[in-house]
């Protein structure tokens, strides 16, 4: 009884957080008319992602279904830079902390062992191009259906992605896992289980 009593409120909390999430987004991305500073209405181009109105329908290659969308086409793994994976964990709980969480399922995907599911490239280009990858890619797809949290652009560059997925293969490497994981086919190779 007290376990379904915590699990409703859990699912109270996270739709109370997705709506303010929801809010925030449709305030910080233009708010008002919905027009962000391009002219672009902002509001229907994220709701259009979802519903995938607007959206590329050319089928993705299998470097796309592997690597994801984006521009980030292939990451060196080597040992850990310590500095670089610092500077990921700043970012990460800055941008990133409010969804998700390393070891534990939250209003995202816990990402602790998203290298043993996803290839580095596909990390990298999930956090640079969200939008994108939440309209075509079929595992991008099925996380929002199961979380149904969009995950907003957070302006992060390049540089950024590489120090938060290298925070995330110093976490991994702590915890006991594989620090260099990510780098076979079968990670992120377009299979469709859900990042589960």
């Amino acid at each position: 009884m007290r376990i379904e009593k915590r699990r409703q409120a859990m699912v109270g909390i996270r739709a109370a957080t997705a709506a303010l999430v929801g809010g925030l987004l449709a305030v910080g991305c233009g708010g008002g008319d919905g027009a962000g500073g391009d002219g672009v209405d902002t509001a229907a181009a994220a709701t259009g992602a979802v519903a995938g109105a607007g959206a590329d329908s050319t089928p993705l290659t299998q470097e796309e279904l592997e690597r994801g969308i984006g521009p980030v086409r292939e990451v060196e793994l080597g040992a850990i830079d310590e500095a670089l994976a610092e500077r990921g964990e700043e970012v990460f709980e800055l941008k990133c902390f409010a969804c998700h969480r390393l070891e534990e399922r939250y209003v995202a995907p816990q990402l602790g062992n998203v290298l043993e599911r996803r290839r580095p490239e596909y990390v990298m280009n999930m956090i640079l191009n969200p939008a994108e990858m939440l309209a075509r890619h079929p595992v991008a797809k099925e996380l929002l259906a199961e979380y149904m949290t969009m995950m907003p652009d957070q302006d992060i560059t390049e540089a950024e992605a590489r120090a938060i997925l290298e925070y995330i293969r110093a976490e991994a490497r702590e915890g006991g896992g594989d620090s260099n994981q990510g780098t076979g086919s079968e990670a992120g190779s377009g299979t469709t289980d859900g990042g589960r």
